[in-house]
C-alpha cells in the first residue's frame, strides 16, 4: 500500500531520474529512508557517465551496508523510480534492506521500449524483484507517477 509519505520520496526519485537523463544516463533515481522516515542517502543512475554497474539502487545498498546496523537496514525503505534489475535486487537482499517502493515496473519498461521501437539496453533478463529476492516486501508500480517515468525514457531515447 502506498502512503502520502511514500509519494514524497517517489517524487524525489523522479527528480533524480530527470537529473540522470540530463547528464546522459538512464532515468533512474533512488532514495534510502530510515525507519523513522529520514532521508539518509540518494543517488541517480551513472551507468553511462561512471560505469555500467553504477545503478543508484546499488549505491544506496552499498552505503547502507557500510553505514547502518543490520537492524536499521531491515527497517529502511528504498524508493526508486524503476523496479530494481536483478543485479540491484540481489544487492538489496544481500545488504539486508527492508521494503522497496518503485514507480514503474520492469514489465512496463519492456512494454515502453517495444512501443518506442527501441530494443532493451539491458544485457540481463528482466526479472521481478520477487523472483530475485522473494523475502523483500515490495510496492509498485504507482499509477500516475509511472507516466512521468515513461516520458523520461522517451526523452532519453530521443537524445540519442
Amino acid at each position: 500500500m502506498i502512503h502520502d509519505s511514500d509519494l514524497v520520496h517517489l517524487r524525489r526519485c523522479i527528480a533524480l531520474a530527470a537529473e540522470a537523463v540530463a547528464a546522459g544516463d538512464a532515468p533512474f533515481g533512488s532514495v534510502l529512508v530510515d525507519g523513522e522516515g529520514r532521508v539518509l542517502k540518494e543517488d541517480r543512475n551513472r551507468a553511462n557517465t561512471v560505469d555500467p554497474t553504477y545503478h543508484p539502487e546499488i549505491a544506496v545498498a552499498k552505503w547502507a551496508a557500510q553505514n547502518m546496523t543490520p537492524e536499521a537496514r531491515a527497517k529502511a525503505v528504498v524508493y526508486t523510480s524503476g523496479e530494481h534489475c536483478a543485479m540491484c535486487s540481489a544487492a538489496h537482499a544481500w545488504a539486508g534492506l527492508g521494503r522497496i517502493v518503485y514507480v514503474s515496473s520492469s514489465k512496463q519498461l519492456s512494454e515502453w521500449m517495444e512501443e518506442f521501437g527501441a530494443k532493451s539496453a539491458s544485457p540481463i533478463s528482466a526479472l521481478s524483484i520477487q523472483e530475485v529476492a522473494p523475502n523483500v516486501p515490495v510496492d509498485g508500480p504507482v499509477a500516475g507517477l509511472d507516466t512521468e517515468i515513461k516520458a523520461l525514457y522517451q526523452r532519453a531515447l530521443h537524445r540519442k
